[in-house]
């Protein structure tokens, strides 16, 4: 009895350090050399695995970039910073633009001005509200306010205020664009964090009988704006007005002349 325990044990002892030996040799045979770089500038970024450079995770990107199968400005929550430390490990010359970016939210019908076309009692989730008729909203342009954009912000910088529409962190905020990807009603636009000027807070292009039954605030396309601006800034096509911030020179006639009171000033932040 003893003598088949101990043979028994010899036999899978042997087994044992045949098969480990083969997994050895096998990781020494096919192992695939790793760049330091790779970790190097998997260590420089913020770590958030944003997805904004269109990779996976930071560990995705960094192999790319090494590769040099990816821009090495991708990093938008990085920014020229992280973008000038990976070129210098890289060995290149940084492309980087002081341009910052943040989130801008064009929509400013909230939940007691903009009026729902029925109850929902569903997902809270903007994407899954769309399923229900294309949203609960009267106006189909509009903010759903269910968070979409506040769960798939990497930075925290996005939030539901009491009045039902996202409030963007500007301190926060990197301007990586997710919550814009995420938004099925294309309300958040990514601009330049710089930016100054006037902007119409407002995305509704359906006509003014219709827009001022589903809110009580949407740009009605009355060309009042239009008429006010002494340099030609202001436009309105498919019943909603733009301005042309190139022409824009922030005197504030078209926010006076508003009979909506949509048109607001840019909020200038100096990261």
């Amino acid at each position: 009895m003893i003598t088949e325990l101990i043979s028994a044990l010899v036999i899978i002892g042997g087994l044992g350090l045949i098969f480990g030996g083969l997994l050895a040799y096998t990781a020494q045979r096919f192992a695939v050399e790793e760049d330091a770089r790779v970790e190097t500038i998997c260590d420089l970024l913020p770590g958030a695995n944003c997805g904004a450079c269109g990779f996976p995770g930071c560990i995705n990107f960094a192999e790319k970039v090494v590769k040099g199968e990816a821009p090495v400005d991708c990093c938008v929550p990085g920014g020229k910073t992280v973008c000038d430390c990976v070129c210098e490990v890289l060995g290149v010359e940084s492309v980087a633009s002081e341009t910052k970016k943040r989130a801008e939210v064009y929509c400013i019908g909230t939940k007691d001005v903009a009026h729902d076309k029925f109850e929902y009692q569903g997902v809270q989730d903007c994407k899954a509200a769309m399923l229900y008729g294309g949203g609960f909203k009267a106006c189909k342009y509009g903010c759903l306010g269910l968070g979409t954009c506040v769960g798939v912000c990497p930075f925290d910088a996005i939030h539901i205020g009491a009045n039902g529409l996202p409030q963007v962190d500007v301190e926060r905020c990197t301007g990586c664009g997710i919550c814009a990807k995420a938004c099925p009603r294309s309300i958040i636009h990514i601009v330049n964090a710089d930016r100054t000027g006037k902007i119409v807070l407002c995305n509704s292009k359906d006509r003014g009988k219709a827009t001022r039954q589903a809110c009580e605030v949407g740009c009605i396309g009355c060309k009042a704006c239009v008429k006010a601006c002494p340099n030609d800034a202001v436009m309105v096509e498919d019943n909603l007005a733009y301005i042309d911030s190139s022409k824009c020179d922030d005197c504030g006639k078209c926010v006076e002349a508003c009979t909506r009171d949509i048109i607001k000033n840019v909020l200038k932040i100096a990261h």
